[in-house]
């Protein structure tokens, strides 16, 4: 079965790259050693970043959580997020913070809300940046006025939607009557009573983290602090484009991550290039924009999943040793 699940694992990774491997390697054989030391100390801190606001959450439940637990929490996941799709790094993440101190139903609210901050942000770097280089994304991009307000508009549902899965009682309440309707008969009570504490649990967890506002508030700051080396990674990308700055660059790429998310797709994939690309294809023109999009996947999702890759096997060997002791 282990070798089952680890063929299974490799499978997906390489049904995530079919596309990508080849033109990735290729830019990254033509892209300066300078440039490429760049993109990767940028995505660097951005999980470092992230590695602090996972900690920060943490705390709230353990106090004892440590930093060092948070980074490797965060490549722990990056690992999973190729590995699956896109769909099981929540998962991870929650496996590794009751393996760390946090119980399930506490770390489940913690990930949706830490999750559900980093959505917010990203609209709120997205509204900014637009409004700082208003005059220049109004020239660019005034055609597609509705379609951007349709992604902010989608991205803020989505967030809302989050935040009421995790502490809204009324919400909760919505869904039992949805499951009273479909088990009229009575055979799934105990799964329906399973899930009625399990909320009651997530709810409870949620309202304490949303209740200390000041570290609320501190989380979407870092947020916006880890974003800062996300959307400035394209600009080392077109190093020196004379057609356009270092904050118009951050706007437009801040504009792609928000678009890019509200269209379907695992782990981002396509979507994220095609947007990007698109977006970026008017300014500096689509050869360059493609190529920027390739390194840019490799930046924020291949270089993150492979440290990861070291980090789970740190882990097993870990696990085996520790076996070998008893």
């Amino acid at each position: 079965m282990k070798w089952l699940f680890v063929i299974l694992i490799i499978g997906a990774i390489v049904y995530t790259f079919r596309d990508t491997a080849g033109p990735i390697l290729e830019q990254l054989k033509e892209t300066t050693p300078s440039v490429l030391a760049g993109i990767c100390v940028m995505s660097g801190i951005y999980c470092l970043v992230e590695a602090l606001i996972t900690t920060v959450l943490a705390k709230q439940y353990n106090p004892d959580f440590r930093y060092q637990w948070g980074i490797e929490n965060m490549f722990f996941c990056s690992f999973y997020r190729v590995a699956t799709l896109g769909s099981g790094s929540g998962v991870a993440a929650i496996i590794y913070l009751n393996e760390h101190g946090v119980d399930y139903s506490k770390g489940f609210g913690m990930y949706m809300l830490q999750y559900a901050f980093h959505k917010i942000s990203i609209a709120i770097y997205s509204a900014i940046f637009f409004f700082l280089s208003w005059n220049y994304m109004c020239g660019h991009f005034g055609g597609y006025t509705w379609l951007l307000l349709a992604g902010y508009a989608i991205t803020m549902v989505i967030t809302l939607a989050l935040i009421l899965f995790c502490c809204s009682t009324k919400f909760h309440q919505l869904i039992f009557a949805m499951l009273d309707f479909f088990n009229k008969k009575g055979k799934y009570d105990a799964l329906e009573h399973q899930l009625r504490e399990q909320c009651a649990d997530l709810e409870t967890a949620s309202k304490y983290l949303l209740h200390k506002k000041k570290m609320v508030a501190g989380v979407v700051g870092l947020n916006l602090l880890k974003l800062c080396f996300w959307y400035g990674m394209p600009y080392l990308l077109f190093a020196g484009d004379k057609n356009i700055n270092m904050v118009e660059t951050m706007a437009i790429t801040a504009l792609s991550v928000m678009l890019a998310a509200v269209i379907p797709a695992p782990a981002g994939i396509g979507s994220t290039e095609f947007v990007f690309t698109g977006l970026f294809a008017g300014i500096v023109g689509t050869g360059i924009a493609g190529s920027a999009s390739l390194l840019y996947r490799f930046a924020t999702f291949v270089f993150p999943f492979l440290i990861g890759v070291a980090v789970v096997i740190t882990r097993k060997i870990r696990e085996r040793r520790a076996m070998e002791n008893l």
